[in-house]
């Protein structure tokens, strides 16, 4: 079990590798083996340092605690030279599916944000015998290239201008270049109250120093507009995600009151989760990187919830 004290953790105490799919995945563990399996998830540009406060506290709960790092971030390396560098949704979702079989977990709780909250609800989706219960920022995020055709007024067009920039070599050489640069510019807009140090984004950014980052973040953007190929083996898994199927398994979304980044209004998602369900506003100028900003906050139930229960703690309000 992790030896880290809640509120003053720089790192991780565990990190560890394992061979899973077509990765050789870095990932933080924490907790006892035996105990139930939570996977935490993050997203873009994100890392594993996102959950560096809730992982002990969930430990010292008794959850057995997988931070995965995501292909094209820090440690995580694809096993072939070969293998394409895909960045479409059910890749990352068949990944982590591959890191539950690497290590002999049959069910998790999946919590996300960002990638990671639209990786959880992929495979809650798919896989709900593998899906125990979901915790989800900013909702039901699971895309459409279909959908993705269709044009947003101006104002929520603007929102997305890095997804568009991504979408020209200009903008690849960019962000290869830039990358941190870039960074940190979407963590203030995305989190315009989190007042981040630099030591705290460096940890992060060293993830993007991946080899594969770049490709991996360009391609995600791409063919989520429908401009680059993803791999046939996915096929049948987009098309089933295309359709937005509703999510069974027991769920609790989250949303910070001062989230910068593109996000849906949570009436437009409530009817997409059929099983118990509950929708909680964190409060105290909470952003896009919710479980950093605000490890340990008080929610505010929204009247949208179909259940009432929770406690005082994100990290405590894993559904059962």
């Amino acid at each position: 079990m992790s030896t880290n004290t809640p509120g003053t953790n720089a790192s991780f105490f565990s990190l560890k590798q394992v061979d899973a799919g077509v990765l050789d995945v870095g990932y933080a563990e924490a907790g006892p083996a035996d105990g139930p399996a939570v996977v935490l998830l993050d997203g873009w540009p994100y890392d594993i340092h996102s959950y560096v406060e809730v992982t002990p506290l969930l430990a010292a709960a008794g959850y057995r605690v997988v931070v995965p790092r995501l292909r094209g971030y820090g440690t995580t390396r694809f096993l072939s030279s070969a293998t394409f560098r895909n960045g479409q949704q059910s890749a990352l979702a068949v990944d982590t599916i591959a890191l539950l079989d690497a290590l002999k977990i049959e069910q998790a709780i999946l919590a996300g944000f960002d990638w990671g909250a639209r990786t959880a609800n992929s495979i809650a989706a798919l896989w709900p015998e593998r899906c125990k219960a979901m915790v989800s920022v900013s909702g039901y995020l699971i895309g459409s290239r279909e959908a993705n055709k269709m044009p947003l007024p101006p104002t929520a067009e603007l929102q997305w201008w890095y997804q568009y920039y991504f979408a020209t070599e200009r903008g690849r050489a960019g962000y290869e270049r830039y990358r941190r640069d870039f960074a940190k510019l979407i963590w203030r807009t995305a989190s315009p109250k989190w007042d981040f140090d630099d030591a705290t984004f460096d940890r992060s950014a060293a993830s993007f120093d991946n080899p594969d980052h770049v490709s991996i973040v360009i391609h995600n953007y791409r063919w989520r507009l429908g401009l680059a190929q993803g791999e046939p083996d996915y096929d049948d898994l987009e098309k089933r995600l295309a359709e937005g199927p509703v999510i069974t398994v027991p769920t609790i979304t989250l949303e910070g009151d001062a989230n910068g980044a593109p996000h849906p209004d949570s009436n437009s998602y409530a009817k997409k989760f059929s099983g118990k369900y509950v929708h909680r506003v964190i409060n105290g100028g909470v952003g896009h990187n919710l479980p950093q900003e605000a490890p340990t906050p008080s929610p505010r139930p929204s009247s949208r919830s179909t259940a009432t229960e929770g406690s005082d703690r994100w990290t405590r309000r894993q559904p059962h």
